[in-house]
């Protein structure tokens, strides 16, 4: 009986040392706060243990079939900050582990990597998240079931506070929808004071509408077709926005111009409740980017920092398209509103898990590399089709050449959709 008591007492005891609660004053790391703070993205949100399991025979109800079943280090903030540094970016992480195999393989991982767990809290007495997925035979997700609770319940504004240095010097800050509510907004009002961009990154249908209360703090959100209509409609008190999802089309041109036309209203209200960019994934047809036509991601460019990986992309993927092409998305008389498609390169799929946080974080390395909002979403398209052909979430090895070739190719047949 001692044992537990001991477990118990000693989850108490971290408990109450943690900071005060959300209420009370910012209170910084303390050995942190005076120390000099290199400018880097700071990325808020869950480390997860994905567990993938995918049948050899089709799944039948009521019994087991024979298969593959594996770990895999997951997490759609973990994923995309684990993508930045293959890419040579530098994340700072927050988020939160159980003091469990789970957490230490996850932390093991990251120490190894040479990245930073200052801002990773190990809790006694927790379960580390844990994410199980049923796939089918082509690497489609049939069923899962997500256990993130330590998430909501200690990655919580006082946790937060104490790195607010890093925050407030942040070259950009993503948040996933994992969060609480009090986190998230706790969060963006910090990178707002200091003019921060904001990311926004859905998670699901379900968690993409914690948008509401954060909406005007928002730069940038990477949602999906149906994670978009949802964010819209939990904005919108009146005015309801539909989607319905389309047959399969061998005609790819008359398939964007469809989901153009469908997503529209939803895309240029989004931009009315003040977010400044939308970068929405269609899956095999590609991307929507849709802006005004003086957004500039990047306000601070001091703080973009070109990278080894980052120069050579610059270096390819330079007057790789005529400039006629494309209007300027800097030119500040303008208050047109502008939406380009760049399509998704073919890829021989073994799994699309990690797909959508390989393009997120390929698109945030790229800017801060120093890249402009179209090359870098087409660089986080090249990631992604990089991610499907892999086992991982991550791939192990992305070529620098391979994904600037591969830039190249999805920015030649990038297309201007809308400007007026």
């Amino acid at each position: 009986m001692a044992e537990p008591a001991n477990r118990r007492m000693e989850a108490v005891r971290r408990h109450l040392l943690l900071p005060p609660p959300p209420l009370a004053p910012l209170r910084s790391n303390p050995l942190s706060s005076h120390a000099e703070v290199e400018p880097s993205p700071v990325i808020i949100g869950g480390m997860v243990l994905d567990i993938h399991a995918k049948p050899s025979v089709p799944p039948q109800p009521g019994t087991t079939v024979p298969g593959l079943v594996k770990y895999v280090r997951g997490g759609v903030a973990r994923n995309i900050a684990e993508c930045m540094s293959k890419l040579g970016t530098r994340p700072f992480m927050i988020s939160v582990v159980g003091n469990d195999m789970a957490g230490d393989l996850l932390l093991k991982y990251w120490r190894s990597a040479g990245l930073c767990t200052e801002g990773i809290l190990q809790v006694h007495d927790v379960a580390t998240p844990v994410v199980s997925n049923v796939f089918d035979s082509n690497g489609e997700l049939v069923a899962g079931v997500a256990s993130v609770g330590a998430v909501e319940k200690f990655l919580i504004p006082s946790w937060i506070y104490r790195f607010h240095h890093h925050i407030s010097n942040a070259s950009l800050v993503m948040l996933d929808a994992n969060l609480p509510a009090e986190s998230l907004e706790a969060a963006c009002i910090m990178a707002y004071e200091s003019g921060v961009p904001v990311l926004f990154e859905p998670v699901s249908v379900v968690k993409s509408r914690r948008i509401v209360p954060i909406a005007k703090y928002v730069t940038c959100t990477s949602p999906n077709e149906i994670e978009l209509v949802a964010m819209a409609n939990s904005l919108s008190p009146t005015v309801k926005y539909n989607f319905q999802k389309m047959e399969h089309c061998k005609d790819k041109a008359r398939a964007v111009e469809c989901l153009f036309e469908m997503l529209r209203p939803a895309m240029f209200f989004l931009l009315e409740k003040g977010i400044k960019l939308l970068v929405v994934t269609l899956g095999s047809n590609g991307v929507f980017i849709c802006c005004k036509e003086h957004t500039n991601f990047m306000k601070d460019q001091h703080k973009c920092k070109q990278t080894p990986f980052s120069r050579q992309l610059v270096q390819k993927l330079d007057g790789c398209f005529p400039s006629s092409s494309f209007v300027n998305l800097c030119r500040e008389s303008s208050s047109r509103t502008c939406v380009f498609h760049l399509p998704a390169i073919s890829a021989s799929v073994i799994s699309l898990t990690g797909a959508g946080d390989c393009l997120v974080g390929g698109v945030l390395s790229a800017l801060c590399g120093g890249l402009d909002i179209i090359p870098s979403v087409a660089v986080g398209v090249a990631i992604a089709k990089a991610s499907v052909e892999s086992e991982a979430n991550i791939p192990d090895d992305i070529s620098s050449a391979s994904v600037a070739d591969d830039a190249k190719r999805v920015l030649l047949s990038a297309k201007t959709l809308w400007c007026k």
